[in-house]
C-alpha cells in the first residue's frame, strides 16, 4: 500500500536545474551547468559538486536569488499530481539537494508540507559561498530512511521519483522507484520509466499501483465473493498436499464403512467408490494451480513492472451453503453436475493460465530486448563522447597551430613590412583624391619613396617562414581531423537515438505484454475461487453419499445376502446403463460393473 511518494525538486517538480538559473546572476551559469551534468551523471559526487556550484555564487544577493525563485516554471502536471495524491490520502515529500530559498516558494505554491534542502550561508545579504544542510553529506536514503522511520511506515510504501545519479538510493531502495526524463544510470534501477516532461504520467503509473494494492489487500468475504483480488496468491505446493490430505481423510470413513459392509447392497459400495473417485478429480483439479503461483512468481522480473505482494490470506475451502436433494437418487445426480462443472472450470482455468504463461514468455522475450537495446544506445553513447573528445583535442590542436603561425608572422618582420604596405596606400590614396599644392605633393611622393626603399630592404627570417609553413600544414591536417571525427560522432549520435527510440517501442509492447499476463493471472485466481466453492459443494455432497450407508442387518431368517446382492447390483448397472445412455459421466467402478452383467 502506498503511504508517501517522494519527490526530487529540479527537473522534478519544477521544469529546469534551479542553480543553473541562479548562476546567470553571478554570470557562471556555463561552469555551474557543467558541474550540474557531471554530478547527475554520477562522474562527480554530489558534495563535491554542490559545494564547487556554491563557491562561485560567492557575493550573489539573496534578495535576486529569491526574484529567480519565484519565477521558476512548475513543470507540467505538477499542481494536478500533488492535489490528486493529497485527495487519495497519499502523504507527499520533496527530498532534493536544491535550496530553501527555492524550495519554499514551490511548497507554498504546491502545498507541500514535507521538504528537505540545503541552505546558502549569508551575510549582508550576500552569498558567502558556503552551504548547510542534510544533504550535503548524507545522501537522500538516509534522509528518506529517518522520515519514514519517523512517520511510522516502510520504505516498500514508498515511491520514490528523480533523474539524477542522487536520486539512485532512494529510489533503487523504495517500493516503487520512477525515473522521470532522467539519466540512463537512473532509468537501469527504475521499476517504471518516464520519457515525457509530464509528472500527470507519474500520477497515471502511481494510481496504476494504487489500484493493484487496493486489490491486493482485499479479502474476499464468502458474501461478497463476486470481488476480485487481483494479486492473491494461488495455493502453493504445500498447500495443495494440505487439500489432497484433507480429501483422503474425508474419503477415509467412507472406505473404512464399505470394509464393514461387505455384505450390504452393491448399491452402496459404489456409492463410496464414487465418493472415493470425487477424491481423486479434486486432487487431479487442485494440480495445475502450481503453475498459477509460477506465474505469479514471475511478475516479479523486470517489465516497467510494479512490485507484487504475496497474499497471506488463508487458502483453506471455503464453506459450503450448498443444499442437498431430498433422495439420493438427487444426491446422485447432483454430483454428477458438480463433477461436469468442476470439469468445465478447470479447464477455463488451465486456459487463462496458458494465456498468463505465454504473455510472461513474451513479456520476458521484449524485457531481454530491451536491455539488449538500451546496452547498443549506451554503447553507441560512449563511443560518440570518445569520438568528441578527440573532435575536442583535434580543435585544440589546430587552434594551437594558427595561434602560433600568427606569432612567428609577426616576430619575422612581416608585422613592419604591413605597416609600411599601409602607410604607402595612404599616402596614394591622399595624392590621388585630393588637391595639393605642387610643394605639399612632391614631399608626398618623395615620403612614398622612401616608404617602399624600406619596404624593399624588410627581408622575412626563411627559418621562421618555414617553419609557419609547417605549422599550416598541422593546422590543415588537424582541420580535416576535426570535419572526419565529427561526422562519425554524429553517425554514432543517430545510431544511439535509433536504438533509444526502439527501446520505447519495445517498453511500449513489453508493457501490454504485462497488463495481459496480470489480467490472465486475475481470471485463472478468479476461476480457481470458483474451482473451491465447487470442491467445497462435491465434498458435502460425498460426506452425504458416504454416511448414509445401511447399518449390517443381523437376521437369522436370511442366512445369505448373495441373491440379494447379485439383484441389486444388476438393477444398479442398469441404472448405470441409462444414465450414460443420457450423457451422464460413467465412473470407471461404474463401467466394471455394466461389464459384470453384459450391460450395453
Amino acid at each position: 500500500m502506498i503511504k508517501l511518494v517522494v519527490f526530487d525538486l529540479d527537473n522534478v517538480i519544477i521544469d529546469g536545474e534551479a542553480i543553473d538559473e541562479i548562476g546567470k546572476l553571478a554570470n557562471v551559469e556555463e561552469d555551474i551547468a557543467e558541474i550540474t551534468e557531471k554530478a547527475m551523471q554520477g562522474e562527480i559526487d554530489f558534495e563535491t559538486s554542490i559545494k564547487d556550484r556554491v563557491q562561485l555564487l560567492e557575493g550573489t544577493s539573496i534578495e535576486d536569488i529569491e526574484k529567480v525563485a519565484c519565477d521558476l516554471p512548475l513543470m507540467p502536471g505538477a499542481e494536478k499530481t500533488i492535489k490528486c495524491l493529497k485527495d487519495k490520502d497519499v502523504d507527499v515529500a520533496i527530498i532534493s539537494g536544491s535550496f530553501d530559498v527555492v524550495a519554499d516558494k514551490i511548497k507554498d505554491k504546491l502545498g507541500v508540507e514535507t521538504v528537505y534542502t540545503n541552505s546558502f550561508t549569508v551575510e549582508d545579504g550576500k552569498l558567502t559561498g558556503e552551504v548547510t544542510g542534510p544533504l550535503v553529506s548524507g545522501s537522500k536514503l538516509d534522509v528518506l530512511k529517518d522520515h519514514v522511520e519517523e512517520a511510522g511506515i516502510t520504505l516498500d510504501e514508498v515511491v520514490a521519483v528523480g533523474d539524477g545519479a542522487n536520486d539512485i538510493s532512494m529510489i533503487e531502495s523504495a517500493g516503487c522507484g520512477i525515473a522521470f526524463n532522467a539519466k540512463d544510470s537512473v532509468k537501469e534501477i527504475a521499476d517504471i520509466v518516464v520519457e515525457e516532461k509530464d509528472l500527470c504520467k507519474v500520477l497515471c503509473a502511481i494510481c496504476n499501483q494504487l489500484t493493484t494494492d487496493d486489490a491486493e489487500t482485499e479479502t474476499v468475504e464468502e458474501e461478497n465473493a463476486e470481488e476480485a483480488v487481483e494479486t492473491e496468491a494461488e495455493p502453493d505446493v504445500e498447500e495443495d498436499v494440505a487439500d489432497e490430505t484433507e480429501a483422503e481423510e474425508e474419503a477415509e470413513p467412507v472406505a473404512e464403512e464399505v470394509e464393514e459392509a461387505e455384505d450390504e447392497p452393491a448399491e452402496e459400495e459404489s456409492d463410496a467408490e464414487d465418493d472415493e473417485e470425487a477424491t481423486e478429480t479434486e486432487e487431479a483439479e487442485a494440480e495445475p494451480v502450481e503453475e498459477e503461483s509460477d506465474a505469479e512468481d514471475a511478475e516479479e522480473e523486470p517489465a516497467k513492472e510494479e512490485k507484487p505482494k504475496k497474499s497471506k490470506k488463508d487458502k483453506g475451502l471455503p464453506k459450503s451453503n450448498f443444499v442437498l436433494a431430498d433422495t439420493m437418487e438427487g444426491v446422485r445426480k447432483q454430483k454428477d453436475e458438480k463433477e461436469a462443472e468442476i470439469s468445465k472450470v478447470a479447464d477455463e482455468r488451465e486456459e487463462f493460465n496458458k494465456i498468463a504463461k505465454e504473455q510472461r514468455k513474451i513479456r520476458d522475450e521484449l524485457n531481454a530486448s530491451l536491455k539488449e537495446n538500451l546496452n547498443k544506445a549506451i554503447e553507441f553513447r560512449n563511443e560518440r563522447n570518445e569520438i568528441n573528445k578527440a573532435v575536442e583535442a583535434a580543435k585544440k590542436a589546430r587552434n594551437d597551430a594558427n595561434n602560433k603561425i600568427k606569432s612567428l608572422e609577426w616576430s619575422s618582420g612581416k608585422r613592419d613590412k604591413i605597416k609600411i604596405e599601409n602607410e604607402i596606400k595612404k599616402i596614394d590614396k591622399i595624392i590621388e583624391t585630393r588637391v595639393l599644392d605642387i610643394k605639399k605633393e612632391n614631399q608626398l611622393v618623395k615620403n612614398a619613396n622612401d616608404l617602399r626603399k624600406q619596404l624593399m630592404e624588410i627581408h622575412e627570417d626563411e627559418s621562421v617562414k618555414n617553419e609557419a609553413q609547417e605549422l599550416k600544414k598541422v593546422s590543415e591536417e588537424e582541420h580535416e581531423k576535426v570535419i572526419e571525427l565529427s561526422e562519425k560522432a554524429q553517425a554514432a549520435h543517430e545510431e544511439m537515438l535509433t536504438y533509444f527510440r526502439k527501446t520505447d517501442d519495445i517498453r511500449t509492447a513489453a508493457d501490454e505484454a504485462h497488463k495481459k499476463f496480470i489480467e490472465a493471472r486475475k481470471n485463472a485466481s478468479a476461476k480457481h475461487e470458483e474451482f473451491k466453492v465447487i470442491l467445497s459443494d462435491i465434498h458435502v455432497i460425498n460426506k452425504k453419499l458416504g454416511s448414509n450407508k445401511p447399518k449390517r442387518r443381523k437376521s437369522d431368517n436370511k442366512p445369505s445376502g448373495g441373491a440379494n446382492k447379485n439383484r441389486e447390483e444388476k438393477e444398479r448397472a442398469e441404472e448405470i446403463f441409462e444414465k450414460f445412455k443420457q450423457g451422464g459421466k460413467v465412473s470407471t467402478e461404474e463401467i466394471l460393473l455394466l461389464q459384470k452383467y453384459n450391460i450395453g
